[in-house]
């Protein structure tokens, strides 16, 4: 077993409260966490909010051991959903716990790891996947022709509007606008949008 962080001198007691960021999406951990007791929430956040929930995770539970063992950033943001009582295990220390394991369970544990992070990183891209299909769909919905055979679309209402119409964020809608700019699928400025590639775009939104 990894060092329970309970004897452990060097894990710091940490105590957060509901709606507390554990970890940043993107971000590589140079700690573990453990938790003691409380619920954290994994997913997509965009701003403040949690807009994509992935799982959850209760107490007693390691956190985000799997991408510490392979040295990647966490796929996911954590976000406390109660208050949480968790345990900061420096990384040195628990890596050195994990090296007196057997070789066989040392393998083990990081092929589940990788797995583990694979799923994850997997459940996050179809998200984004979803995001830009919801988006591409509105903008084929919406395209009129102009008056040299080409699509456009016209944005009537506020763009934080349309994003809650999608159900997204409004920083996911601008994003998700600013890759399909930088892919020639859309052009323009302003509230009229050029669809110069309609095929393409239905593509992206699985039509």
């Amino acid at each position: 077993m990894f060092l329970t962080p309970s004897f452990d001198p060097s894990a710091q007691a940490e105590v957060v409260a509901p709606g507390g960021v554990l970890r940043v999406r993107n971000q590589r951990p140079t700690s573990v966490l453990h938790i003691d007791s409380g619920r954290v929430l994994l997913g997509v956040r965009d701003g403040e909010q949690m807009r994509h929930q992935l799982g959850v995770v209760e107490g007693p539970a390691w956190l985000d051991a799997a991408p510490v063992l392979l040295e990647q950033p966490c796929a996911v943001d954590m976000v406390a959903e109660t208050v949480v009582h968790m345990r900061s295990v420096p990384r040195d220390t628990f890596m050195r716990g994990f090296a007196v394991l057997p070789d066989s369970v040392q393998s083990l544990l990081r092929d589940m790891a990788a797995g583990y992070c694979q799923q994850t990183e997997l459940a996050v891209s179809r998200l984004a996947q979803d995001a830009e299909a919801r988006c591409a769909q509105w903008l084929l919905r919406h395209a009129q022709h102009d008056g040299n055979g080409s699509l456009r679309v016209t944005l009537h209402q506020r763009k934080r509007l349309i994003a809650a119409q999608l159900g997204i964020a409004p920083e996911t809608f601008s994003r998700v606008l600013r890759h399909l700019r930088e892919h020639g699928l859309i052009a323009g400025t302003g509230n009229v949008l050029a669809l110069p590639q309609p095929r393409a775009l239905q593509m992206v939104a699985g039509v």
